[in-house]
């Protein structure tokens, strides 16, 4: 039976517990110093990309559980065909045995409309080494296999679409939070917004850089150079929730989107992506490297080489380039 399990964020923050965590940010003082409202938006923005990539995931989910129930529909409905034809046939021939004879046993079962004397004859019928009848019983088994199936993906579906629709409302509250954080943004100059709306808390500046340079560091393979240069032509494009381009990415949207322009199909969520390929160390990260930060892997960036990454960093912020060190770096794979 296909069984997709959700991801929870149990390694990093729960769905109810990042709500709770930014509690008292909404009640946040207006007058609060540049360094605070920093760091309460960079938490905000920390909480709604977990949130994000759990939805993320969600999605997938019930995408592939709904693709297997498509699965197991049509199959039940050629294995209900296949039992149809084989009555008929055997409704033919009970018309002519009947003329002749009367209705054999197997022939008497299969036109039974009671569905608990079909099954105890049929198990006697089986016993008894009718040939016909045991055909019977296994297309009827067959079909019952499928609509138990069927009925255990329909649960499953229906248990996906509710977490799916748990992490929606999850982003609709850190949302209602970044909302509040707009609005102590909007207390404070030009200059101190732009600072606040830097890269996390007590990190440099991201570079500028809209542009990749005249010359790419060399990558590691062919498909690692064209992962590069689809995230380099990326530069300046907007953060969008749960984007996977080519007009707005969100963090595992880019990384996703670029290998699958190098020929390589990679999950959709950074801590699924975290799995995909070969670990490296920090010392050995190429340029086409996926580098994974914080503790529960929910940012996810490509190293292009010479200390920098490119990544779709969050709202309100375009894909960019940063210091690979500019967060907790926590793990880096090498796909393909």
């Amino acid at each position: 039976m296909y069984r997709k399990p959700i991801r929870t964020a149990a390694t990093t923050l729960t769905l109810a517990g990042a709500a709770s965590a930014l509690g008292g940010v909404a009640l946040a003082d207006p007058q609060a110093s540049t360094a605070e409202v920093r760091e309460r938006v960079d938490a905000l923005h920390h909480e709604a990309e977990v949130a994000t990539e759990e939805y993320n995931a969600a999605t997938e989910a019930a995408g592939e559980a709904r693709r297997e129930l498509d699965r197991l529909t049509e199959e039940a409905a050629r294995r209900t065909a296949e039992l149809n034809r084989a009555r008929d046939a055997l409704g033919s021939q009970a018309s002519a045995e009947y003329r002749a004879a009367g209705l054999p046993a197997a022939v008497q079962l299969a036109l039974s409309s009671d569905p608990d004397e079909y099954l105890v004859r049929a198990a006697q019928l089986d016993r008894s080494g009718d040939r016909q009848a045991r055909a019977l019983v296994g297309v009827q088994d067959r079909l019952r296999d499928v609509e138990r199936l069927r009925a255990e993906a329909e649960e499953q579906a229906a248990a996906l679409a509710e977490a799916e629709h748990a992490a929606r409302d999850q982003r609709e509250r850190v949302e209602s939070r970044l909302a509040e954080a707009e609005r102590l943004l909007a207390t404070l100059s030009e200059s101190e917004r732009a600072a606040a709306l830097a890269e996390e808390s007590g990190a440099p500046r991201a570079a500028a850089a809209s542009q990749a340079p005249a010359t790419l560091p060399e990558a590691p393979s062919r498909r690692a150079a064209a992962a590069v240069a689809f995230a380099y032509a990326q530069l300046g494009k907007p953060y969008g929730w749960g984007a996977t381009g080519p007009d707005a990415f969100d963090c595992s949207g880019l990384t996703q989107a670029a290998w699958r322009a190098a020929g390589v199909s990679l999950p959709r969520t950074s801590y699924s992506q975290a799995d995909a390929g070969t670990r490296v160390s920090r010392d050995a990260l190429r340029p086409g490297d996926l580098v994974f930060y914080y503790s529960g892997l929910s940012h996810v960036g490509m190293y292009v080489g010479e200390g920098q990454i490119i990544h779709a960093s969050r709202p309100g912020t375009p894909v960019r380039l940063a210091p690979v060190d500019s967060m907790p770096l926590v793990a880096a794979t090498r796909p393909g």
